[in-house]
């Protein structure tokens, strides 16, 4: 099961049907995502929550204009084919309109984050 695909999906299928808010179970890396989504300007919160059922990640969604921030996402690494790239592999998505994350040794960067800190990794998703 993919995890970090499922995160995503919520995000954007939550946008689509105009949710202020979704739940997504809690770990970490899902936590380091959110950041790197929040600075790149693509939710407006994230927090953690405690819950009977366990931890959640809670995002509250961005809407600009009544649109959703996230309407496109394209899952490139995935559990049964990792793509990874050095700094020179990163690539710019719809002419500098979107966004490529990477997992790196320094965290979940953008990859224009990776350019500036000179490190490359797996390539995780795009948001066009």
């Amino acid at each position: 099961m993919d995890k970090i695909g499922d995160m995503l999906v919520t995000i954007k299928n939550g946008g689509t049907s105009g949710k202020k808010t979704v739940h997504i179970p809690y770990s970490g890396f899902k936590m380091n995502i959110a950041r790197a989504l929040f600075q790149e300007g693509y939710i407006k919160s994230y927090s953690q929550k405690d819950t009977q059922q366990g931890d959640v990640l809670e995002i509250d969604l961005l809407y600009k204009d009544g649109k959703p921030r996230i309407t496109e996402v394209k899952r490139v690494s995935k559990p049964s084919r990792r793509l990874y790239t050095n700094m020179k592999g990163i690539t710019p998505i719809k002419q500098g309109h979107g966004s490529v994350f990477l997992s790196t040794p320094k965290g979940v960067l953008t990859g224009d984050q990776a350019k500036k800190e000179q490190v490359g990794g797996e390539i995780l998703f795009e948001i066009s």
